[in-house]
């Protein structure tokens, strides 16, 4: 448990730099000399980065449930190789799906 502490600062240290990054941006875009049409679709396009993302890590961790699932049912009870084989490539497989699945309409 004591291995923990410093990821979690490690964590907490890279999410404080990169909230402080996206404040002083969005502070530049404020200025006055910034057109309200800029400003407008850095906001649209920002709004859709966040549903794509959230796309993204519900399809993930939808197929790491059902991977653990899997592994639930056929009985494997200890971590060994190959489930953690089985988990990382059903992460991997939501990746791949949540990336087929945000692609633009004309781009399929």
């Amino acid at each position: 448990m004591q291995e923990l502490i410093p990821i979690s600062l490690f964590i907490c240290i890279a999410y404080s730099i990169h909230a402080l990054a996206d404040a002083r941006a969005r502070g530049k875009l404020v200025a006055p000399h910034v057109p309200e049409e800029v400003i407008r679709s850095l906001a649209l396009l920002e709004e859709e980065r966040r549903r794509q993302g959230a796309l993204r890590w519900g399809i993930s961790l939808l197929s790491l449930a059902l991977a653990m699932g899997l592994l639930e049912a056929m009985g494997a009870r200890d971590l060994s190789f190959g489930a953690a084989a089985a988990l990382t490539g059903s992460f991997g497989l939501g990746q791949l799906l949540a990336w087929r699945l945000a692609r633009p309409a004309g781009a399929r």
